[in-house]
């Protein structure tokens, strides 16, 4: 009774802090493109310390949503509470100029349990993307006056996930072959809103008025993956690994608004004058798509004992993220610079693992290092004719420190992305990250003599 107060606590914990998972307050001017920017898998402490391997990644105090067949991994009279805690501080770089921002946020948050000795299962929330820009470009205009244009968004989707792990063959034998199989089926939801002002100064309103463009979008959508890893022994010593992770293609249609009026500005506050879109009777609401890619991940290990571990993984796609098709004839913004090109993700980590058989403290402690490189992660065709590929590199570090005897950990991860290039626009990014895989033993049959 006491666990199942325990778990009926943690699942209102659970659905009453989800939406955190996508806040963040630092301005992004790549995430006005699309529905936003994705971090995945880097906004997981634990995964970003590894440089992103995600595909061969499993633990019996871990959840990784990212291979479903890692679920199977949990210990079957065990509960795993699985969440992570972000601060980035980013530096953008345009020539001589740049900005720095910084904000901390809910990284995410999962639990997973087991249903039969065979059958485990993991439900969790993390952000999909996020979208927060502002800018400002003011220019002169006759007679005699500016007008101050401010570009902005706010908003971000996401991911609600509900997957499902399977012990195919040898269970958890260590000097056996291991399969696991599983799948996610996900729900993404989320409101964007994006906004273009014109805000007309020391001009006469008779000839100009203030104007507004904005455009709401309501995302709400089911997703599916899935993926399958397979341990090898290797003697006595080592042990290999082998995975696969697999997205299929998705069409999706999803909800928008656009809204296009003049306004007088009364301090804080404006006053609608005329709507100039949707014209009278018309109606200001369509479906617009999205398309999620045929996504294929893999991913090879090979670990010694209780020593170390080296794993990469690589990850292709026919285009990054999500293709966003705006169906209406009547586009209140200017056409779209985003082009979605080929995109491939290579990541390479190293462990040096903790003795958890150790007396000494340090000796217990799993030591982490990790490089990644995505390219093709957004092309952008420009007004002026120019394009730009921009790509994306990183490297990252972390500590795993043992709690409770061993059954769970805490990770303390450092990390660093750059993206873009200073001729059009660079961000630099650091992560500082906590996340905490607590493993509960809260199915055990207690006996008294």
């Amino acid at each position: 009774m006491k666990s199942n107060y325990k778990l009926a606590f943690l699942l209102v914990f659970f659905f009453a802090t989800g939406s955190l998972a996508a806040q963040n307050g630092i301005n992004s001017p790549f995430s006005q493109y699309g529905i936003g920017m994705n971090n995945m898998p880097y906004n997981f402490p634990g995964f970003a310390a590894l440089g992103g391997i995600t595909s061969t990644r499993s633990a019996h105090n871990m959840v990784n949503p990212f291979n479903p067949a890692s679920y199977a991994a949990i210990g079957k009279e065990t509960l795993v509470f699985d969440m992570g805690l972000c601060i980035e501080s980013t530096m953008l770089r345009s020539g001589d100029n740049s900005q720095h921002d910084a904000d901390g946020n809910l990284g995410y948050l999962s639990i997973g349990f087991p249903l039969t000795k065979w059958w485990k299962t993991a439900i969790g929330v993390m952000p999909y993307s996020d979208v927060n820009y502002q800018s400002v470009q003011t220019a002169t205009i006759n007679p005699g006056g500016e007008v101050r244009n401010v570009y902005e968004g706010n908003g971000g989707v996401s991911q609600f996930f509900w997957g499902h792990g399977f012990n195919i063959m040898g269970g958890t034998d260590a000097m056996k072959p291991q399969l696991r199989m599983g799948f996610n089926v996900s729900l993404i939801y989320g409101n964007i809103t994006r906004g273009i002002t014109y805000d007309f100064v020391a001009n006469d309103t008779t000839y100009f008025m203030n104007r507004r463009h904005q455009k709401d979008s309501y995302i709400k959508n089911f997703l599916f993956d899935f993926g399958a890893q397979y341990e090898q022994p290797l003697g006595a010593k080592y042990r290999m690994g082998a995975a696969l992770t697999f997205k299929p293609y998705r069409k999706m249609d999803f909800t928008e608004n656009s809204l296009v009026y003049t306004f007088i500005s009364n301090g804080s506050s404006e006053t609608i004058r005329d709507t100039i879109f949707p014209l009278s009777g018309g109606d200001s609401e369509y479906e617009s798509t999205l398309e999620q890619p045929w996504t294929i991940g893999l991913g090879l290990s090979l670990q010694r004992n209780d020593k170390w571990l080296v794993a990469v993984d690589a990850t292709l796609a026919p285009w990054n993220g999500m293709k966003y098709t705006e169906n209406t004839d009547f586009n209140i913004f200017s056409t779209s610079p985003l082009r979605y090109d080929n995109t491939q993700r290579y990541a390479l980590g190293l462990q040096l693992l903790g003795d958890k058989n150790s007396s000494s403290y340090f000796r217990r402690i799993t030591f982490s290092a990790g490089v990644h490189y995505e390219s093709g992660k957004l092309h952008l065709h420009l007004s002026d004719g120019s394009d730009h590929t921009l790509n994306e590199w990183g490297v990252g570090f972390g500590a795993s420190l043992p709690m409770r005897k061993g059954r769970s950990v805490l990770n303390l991860t450092v990390a660093y992305s750059s993206f873009g290039n200073a001729d059009l626009l660079r961000r630099d990014a650091y992560l500082f990250g906590i996340s905490v895989g607590s493993c509960e033993s809260w199915f055990v049959k207690r006996k008294f003599n």
